[in-house]
């Protein structure tokens, strides 16, 4: 049995506050078990009454040991927390994590005339949760996204795990929930870990989060609280509109990936031309499997399997929405038996998890663009497409540091995080195409991939990646025709 491996190119508070906190008993290294109530609060804050709003908040903190007020006796509930308040907060839970003791960490930064934060900063810099991004913003209120940033990396992810991330995804990706959050927004992807996380939920039923608003030291006390208590954490009371219209039911829901393959998906064993081998694919991909199993009944080369693995490889790219961007082969010189077992570098075992999450966000879009109107029943396939265009190129932008082996090569980057390359952008959109029923597959030079369709019945050739790289929706890569298209990009 010879084995061979292949994948695609590169497409590709300035106020200081007491250290007389608290030890659990049976500390251990990095363990939530350390996050224990050592405290009783006896009404040590004069402004944290039963019945103020967050009271419980504070007081947990206090419990807790992360947190013994101001000097003046209060907590400051209305008070606008400063960046190195923040700073302050998350050095201490990160260590109380990390050793059972919230002082021990910052403790070994300490120096004489440091301002209070200094050392909490430098002890999380040190952890890798800081840099140096927030320098000269650390006696300044901090934003709600700033926050966001400190306290969604604070914590490691199995401490914190993502419990809403399905929800949030596909509510976010509707564009029906969290709209004040762009791919623009600073630290958007922080501000998404919150709600994924259960650590925020937004400030209406539409989850508004005010990423450039200040926050008060009692609505940070709730984010901070959660993180050290699982059970405050919360999970959103969303529900993602499903367009339904007076003619019919628009919604995708159900569609599944083999539902995605159309045109020739007959099975031959011994395919000797790009066609049979784009067919055979095809017909894989149609039965939701990733191992193609072909019987060539006789004596095959090394380097005949190699060609058929290359042609492999340019059917599956041209599927490129399906996420598979590597192949290995495994085989028998003598019996011509041959097994193709497709993947994604990027993804590696968690391929599976990608593709349902970005299926399930492709569907999301795309009922939310009938429901709102953007997409109607009397549109053309060239209208609706041009809808899915812009929806690319306002929810994504270019990963410019991605390398070979990044996320950003394929379609789920870009409904995750807003970010991808070209390989993820045409996956996207073809995805998104291709759950309107429009026919369409990728095409390919050695460094670029972009999208034909046709769309009434004309190929089109369409540039998702270049459409987005002009800081607004460029539509001269839209639509295009073979000539226009091969002036910009030869094949």
């Amino acid at each position: 049995m010879l084995n061979l491996k292949k994948r695609l190119p590169g497409l590709i508070l300035t106020i200081a506050l007491s250290a007389a906190l608290c030890v659990p008993a049976a500390a251990v290294q990095n363990s939530a078990d350390n996050f224990v109530r050592g405290k009783t609060y006896g009404g040590e804050f004069s402004d944290v009454v039963p019945g103020s709003t967050f009271y419980n908040n504070a007081k947990a903190l206090y419990e807790y040991g992360l947190s013994v007020g101001k000097l003046d006796g209060t907590f400051g509930l209305r008070d606008s927390v400063t960046v190195g308040q923040i700073v302050i907060f998350a050095g201490r839970i990160r260590s109380l994590y990390a050793t059972g003791d919230a002082e021990a960490g910052a403790a070994g930064f300490q120096q004489e005339g440091q301002a209070a934060y200094e050392p909490y900063l430098a002890y999380l810099q040190s952890t890798g949760v800081l840099a140096d991004e927030l320098n000269g913003l650390y006696r300044a209120p901090a934003t709600r996204a700033q926050v966001a940033h400190v306290l969604a990396a604070t914590l490691p992810a199995a401490t914190l795990p993502p419990v809403n991330d399905s929800l949030v995804t596909t509510a976010y990706a509707s564009r029906q929930y969290i709209t004040d959050v762009t791919e623009y927004t600073p630290y958007y992807d922080d501000i998404l870990t919150l709600y994924k996380t259960g650590l925020a939920v937004g400030s209406d039923a539409s989850g508004t989060f005010g990423p450039n608003n200040t926050i008060t030291r009692g609505a940070a006390a709730a984010m901070l609280t959660r993180m050290v208590d699982s059970s405050l954490r919360l999970t959103p009371e969303w529900t993602v509109a499903v367009a339904t219209v007076s003619t019919g039911n628009y919604s995708a829901a159900g569609t599944s990936w083999g539902d995605l393959i159309t045109g020739d998906t007959t099975y031959t064993a011994a395919p000797t031309t790009q066609s049979q081998i784009t067919s055979d694919v095809a017909y894989m991909l149609s039965h939701e499997t990733n191992v193609l199993e072909l019987n060539y009944g006789g004596t095959v080369t090394s380097q005949y399997v190699n060609s058929v693995m290359n042609a492999a490889l340019s059917a599956v790219k041209s599927c490129c929405e399906q996420m598979y961007n590597s192949v290995e082969c495994t085989y028998e010189g003598l019996t011509g038996k041959v097994t193709m077992t497709f993947s994604a570098v990027t993804a590696g075992a968690n391929l599976s998890s990608y593709r349902d999450y970005t299926l399930n966000a492709a569907i999301a879009v795309h009922d939310q663009l009938w429901s709102e109107g953007s997409i109607t029943a009397n549109m053309t396939q060239k209208e609706k497409a041009k809808v899915y265009f812009k929806w690319i190129c306002d929810n994504c932008v270019y990963d410019s540091g991605a390398g070979n082996d990044s996320v950003s090569h394929i379609a789920y980057a870009l409904f995750r995080n807003g970010r991808a390359v070209c390989d993820g952008y045409s996956g996207a959109y073809n995805l998104l195409l291709k759950l309107e029923g429009i026919d369409c597959y990728a095409l390919s030079n050695d460094d670029h991939i972009w999208t034909v369709a046709t769309l009434d019945g004309t190929s089109c050739h369409i540039d998702t990646t270049w459409g987005d790289s002009s800081g607004s929706v460029d539509y001269r890569y839209f639509a295009m025709t073979a000539e226009q298209s091969r002036s910009y990009h030869s094949w």
